[in-house]
């Protein structure tokens, strides 16, 4: 069963803090994933943090995504994400073992047509972004629907992703999302929030 929720990580929070958080959305079980994303760090490093992740995420129940490197992912036997300037998923998938997961993003029609062989879309950005900048211009509900009616992949909803703008998602669509989550004040009760828009 696919997750309705998806955490991305964001290293630029103390580590305790990102991992504690982490920890804490175990009690939600695998509604919620996390996607290991750290732009910033060495392989060797994403490798170090993938293999405290998969621990972690094993202990709670977390299914977990490694973020564009497949080889770290498959080391640590993770569901594989895929950035929209790597590999794409139909490349993927006859090396990637069979029940893992490959997630692409897609943000306009024609990353779309490179997702082909995904299991999920992250479709970005939908609302305005509030943790990472994003020049892309906004999709918005009809946008997000728009590429997500081309595909069989399930589409998340990623950019602006708040309990406010969540309800707006339409159900059916999962959500994903990193500092409405990650920097609340309590994680926990932050992805409860998001999740109770998509009942």
């Amino acid at each position: 069963m696919l997750p309705e929720l998806i955490v991305i990580t964001d290293w630029s929070l103390p580590r305790e803090r990102l991992l504690s958080a982490i920890e804490a959305l175990g009690a939600l079980g695998p509604r919620v994933a996390v996607q290991h994303r750290h732009p910033e760090a060495t392989v060797l490093q994403l490798l170090q943090e993938a293999r405290v992740l998969a621990r972690l995420c094993g202990r709670v129940g977390l299914p977990l995504f490694v973020n564009g490197r497949m080889d770290v992912a498959l080391r640590v036997g993770a569901h594989l994400h895929l950035p929209s300037r790597g590999i794409r998923p139909a490349e993927a998938r006859p090396v990637f073992p069979k029940g893992l997961w490959i997630s692409a993003a897609v943000h306009d029609e024609t990353e779309l047509a490179d997702a082909v062989g995904a299991d999920l879309l992250l479709v970005s950005p939908v609302f305005t972004p509030t943790s990472k900048e994003d020049s892309r211009p906004l999709l918005g509900i009809s946008g997000l629907e728009a590429l997500a009616g081309r595909s069989d992949a399930r589409a998340y909803a990623l950019g602006g992703i708040r309990p406010a703008s969540a309800a707006t998602v339409p159900p059916g669509f999962g959500l994903a999302a990193i500092g409405s989550v990650l920097h609340a004040q309590d994680p926990l009760r932050a992805a409860e929030a998001l999740l109770r828009t998509r009942r």
